[in-house]
Formats: C-alpha cells, structure tokens, sequence
C-alpha cells in the first residue's frame, strides 16, 4: 500500500560524502513530516533528522552542521546530505514518513527498509 524506499547508501572514508534518498510511494493523501532515524551495532535508534512539510528542519546535536536533510513534495522524497562522516557514524540509516493514505482518515508513520553506511578507511 505505502513503501519507503531508501537508496544511496555504501562505504566512504572518514571525511567523505553520502546523499541518502528516500522516495514514497502508494496511495498517499499527504505527508507531514519526513526524516531520518539511525542504529548503530549495539545501540537505540536515534533521530538523525527531521523536516516538516513547510521546510522546517531539526537536527540531533552531533548532526548540526554536517548533514542538511531536504524534501521535495511533487516527488514525496526525502534526501539526506551527509559531509564529513566520521567513523562513528556508521549505522542503518531508517526514513521514516508521517502520512495520510486514501484509505485512512488520520495519519500514521511508515518506515524504510533501511540503507547501511559504514565510515570507514
């Protein structure tokens, strides 16, 4: 009914770039808020960031000012722009949407698969 689809991830050095995507399909009225979750080996997931339909962003502390999350809402995709990824940014990037189906009246979140980054030399 409703997938979420992530692509863009893989293995960089430390220093390095990635751009996650995400792109939503199925039977979509409207999404709210979009975003992106993270786990490490180990850990909780954790927010990586997020962003309202009207463009406002908030960023977990240890993301501020290397990643910029962006949304397109003709296409329903999210992006992730990841510079200087460090070692311990290696995780299961998860995106996530706040969406309303033809077939609900309320709106409820939905998950990607994931996409592994691994930050390493």
């Amino acid at each position: 009914q409703v997938q979420l689809k992530e692509s863009g991830g893989g293995l960089v050095q430390p220093g390095g770039s990635l751009t996650l995507s995400c792109v939503i399909s199925g039977s979509i009225v409207s999404i709210n808020t979009m975003g992106w979750y993270r786990q490490a080996p180990g850990k909780e997931r954790e927010l990586v960031a997020r962003i309202l339909r009207g463009g406002t962003t908030t960023y977990t502390d240890s993301m501020k000012g290397r990643f910029t999350i962006s949304r397109d809402n003709a296409e329903n995709t999210v992006y992730l722009q990841m510079n200087s990824l460090k070692p311990e940014d290696t995780a299961v990037y998860y995106c996530y949407a706040d969406l309303m189906t033809r077939y609900s009246s309320t709106y409820d979140l939905y998950w990607g698969q994931g996409t592994q980054v691994t930050v390493s030399s």
